[in-house]
């Protein structure tokens, strides 16, 4: 039986952790909160964020990391982007030589634009061959829902991404492999900031030309940031690309989607975060993807105009004057 750590108790991780679960894998999960970690322990159920998930009897919990880690084969890190490398400065120590460790975090850090298995690279002393990211349609409602779903498990060493498939392929859990960590990367972390711009439009009351206006250049922007920093083209026309991107920008479950909608019936970043309690990584990942097209010399016209609707105030329909009034070019370029 493969025996999983899960870092983090929100709903992507708990949800993973169940469908790690029921494809047979022993897991353990960790949590900061003592409180949330009692609760599933003894209740099977994590109220926080999935209330009506009940965990499956092969899941335990622990707010101590070096218990999660110990003798694991699997490391899942499901923390927030930004939040990685500090907790994984503290948990780097008890990281198992031979473990695989699963990234299903979904940004670029700021200040220093890497990808997340890039500073899983650098803070964990991880070769790359040991680094997996999950990535796809992953709306963490609907797959505790057990509602059929597939995904991408990326790995330089192809041998380790079936390994890690094969830890989560559960009956509703359908994981596809591939190599192109970067494309897969980058597909996750870019569709969080269209989604940002298409829940604006939505929230101005646009229709769906509009949308798919955004959906599509959007994609063009991620594919053309892809191609500069050495991705496989094809990787945003599956799972982790495109298909990331409709299930983030069209389902009301998507917490970047809502919260563009928001934005675009006038309210502020800081009173959506007030009312919601929540947060959604590309309203923080939007400026270190920015930062990074402009490194490599890439125009990604929709990414920047949301970056300055979330960091400087813009006015959401100011946006679409800006985008609609651009020189006019070949689709292609």
């Amino acid at each position: 039986m493969t025996r999983v750590a899960v870092f983090g108790t929100g709903s992507w991780g708990t949800a993973f952790a169940a469908v790690l679960a029921d494809a047979g894998s022993q897991v353990r999960m960790w949590g900061r909160r003592a409180e949330l970690v009692d609760r599933i322990n003894h209740s099977h159920v994590n109220g926080d964020y999935l209330p009506g998930l009940l965990l499956p009897e092969a899941i335990w919990a622990t707010n101590d990391p070096e218990e999660a880690l110990d003798g694991v084969d699997i490391v899942v890190l499901a923390v927030p982007s930004q939040m990685l490398r500090v907790n994984l400065a503290r948990w780097a120590d008890f990281l198992p030589s031979h473990a695989a460790v699963v990234s299903l975090m979904k940004g670029v850090e700021l200040g220093t634009t890497m990808r997340m298995s890039e500073v899983i690279a650098e803070v964990g002393g991880v070769v790359p061959e040991r680094i997996a990211v999950v990535s796809g349609p992953n709306l963490a409602k609907e797959i505790a829902a057990k509602q059929p779903a597939a995904s991408v498990v990326a790995c330089v060493d192809e041998s380790l991404a079936e390994r890690v498939a094969l830890a989560c392929a559960a009956p509703y859990f359908r994981p596809y492999t591939n190599t192109d960590v970067v494309g897969t990367e980058l597909g996750g972390a870019v569709k969080n900031v269209i989604a940002l711009a298409v829940g604006m439009a939505e929230g101005m009351g646009m229709g769906d030309n509009t949308k798919a206006t955004i959906i599509t250049r959007g994609l063009a922007e991620t594919v053309r940031l892809g191609v500069a920093l050495g991705a496989d083209p094809a990787t945003f026309s599956g799972l982790a690309g495109v298909g990331d991107l409709i299930a983030t920008c069209m389902s009301p479950l998507s917490r970047n989607y809502t919260l563009g909608v928001n934005l675009g019936r006038g309210m502020t970043v800081q009173e959506v975060v007030a009312r919601t309690k929540q947060t959604a990584e590309g309203v923080k990942s939007c400026q270190s993807i920015l930062e990074l097209a402009q490194h490599h010399g890439i125009d990604v016209p929709i990414i920047e105009n949301v970056a300055a609707v979330v960091h400087e105030g813009r006015a959401p329909d100011r946006v679409a004057d800006l985008l609609m009034s651009r020189a006019r070019k070949a689709e292609t370029n």
